[in-house]
């Protein structure tokens, strides 16, 4: 046996490489919690909200902020559903619609707009209980709907090539303008009243003047085909439109239409947004992806994919919410269509 000294040594030794190791797991533990930190993606799913009993193609999508409900056009099921998205549960269904496609909600007026692909039809209901409020009759293929933030009034795209101008509160058009083919995705500047349109009939981005009722210039797209979401980030004098044909972000000044990038992107592109608290895009695709992209230095790089379902191409950011909403159809096997509900990381 050795002497107390020695003993002690040893016990030290042991006490020591003990210390040594535990302080080897801590870091592990930490290290690995930073790596899993990093890894985390950046639009993690928080919720499904079943959409009972509809069927066949979801398109666009309006929201209420007041009352968060957020208004689905239920292309396939010739329906639109009106969800609370805190209790996660339709409140009402509107029906006997003729493919409704194009949805806005009116603030100032309080009014729910649904443009119907089927009858070329606008249907106006009064947000507060659902009652008609009124019906504009556009004459074909009446499409997107936006608000003008800087008078309330509701801007379509409708036909072989207009913009009506409605005025939601009388449910009346105030005018046409005209377009070299028909209208899709499109996006207003908050402060001018300038409107980038998607055409991707005649190979072009209009830019419409809404004051003076007409298209002040015209951007040809080249060799993209396909044109149809668009986003528009103002503070940076920046439009992002989405062709399926190559896949791919354009990325255009809008102060002279003058190419900034070319991103390459997923597949049947239905939607794109800006995130200007995190300097990102989304891009939400057919193809069964949500598409990340983020801006870097000098320009805008795609970081990762989020995988969704084929065919869950419609998708609504409500950047006052923080939540990304992903329209999912019913699937072949008898599974319910809903809503995808994405929280982006920090």
């Amino acid at each position: 046996m050795g002497s107390a000294w020695e003993i002690g040594g040893l016990m030290m030794g042991a006490i020591g490489r003990c210390a040594i190791r535990i302080m080897a797991c801590l870091a592990a533990v930490v290290l690995t919690g930073l790596s899993a930190h990093a890894a985390d993606p950046p639009l993690s799913l928080e919720r499904t909200i079943p959409l009972k009993s509809v069927s066949g193609r979801i398109d666009h999508m309006a929201f209420d902020l007041a009352c968060k409900r957020l208004i689905v056009a239920e292309l396939g099921n010739n329906t639109v559903d009106v969800i609370d998205v805190v209790a996660g549960t339709s409140v009402h269904r509107i029906s006997g619609l003729r493919e409704p496609q194009g949805i806005g909600y009116a603030q100032r007026a309080d009014v729910i707009l649904i443009a119907n692909a089927g009858d070329g039809s606008v249907r106006l209901l009064k947000a507060a209980d659902f009652s008609p409020a009124g019906s504009i009759a556009l004459g074909d293929d009446a499409d997107n709907i936006r608000i003008d933030p800087r008078n309330g009034n509701a801007v379509i795209g409708y036909g072989s090539g207009g913009l009506a101008v409605v005025d939601p509160a009388s449910a009346t058009k105030l005018a046409d303008i005209g377009l070299p083919a028909h209208p899709e995705g499109f996006q207003i500047d908050p402060q001018t009243g300038r409107t980038y349109v998607n055409i991707p009939d005649a190979h072009q981005i209009a830019v419409v003047d809404l004051d003076a009722r007409r298209v002040v210039a015209n951007w040809p797209t080249g060799n993209a085909r396909s044109n149809f979401p668009m986003a528009l980030d103002a503070s940076q004098s920046l439009v992002a439109s989405v062709f399926r044909s190559p896949p791919g972000v354009l990325l255009l000044d809008a102060a002279t239409g003058a190419e900034r990038q070319r991103i390459p992107g997923c597949g049947d592109a239905d939607d794109i947004f800006f995130d200007l608290r995190r300097m990102r895009i989304y891009v939400s695709c057919g193809a069964g992806e949500l598409a990340v992209m983020e801006g870097k230095g000098a320009g805008w790089h795609e970081t990762d994919t989020v995988r969704t379902v084929s065919g869950a191409r419609t998708s609504l950011f409500v950047p006052d919410l923080d939540r990304l909403y992903v329209a999912e159809r019913a699937g072949l096997m008898g599974s319910d269509a809903a809503i995808r509900v994405y929280r982006p990381a920090p």
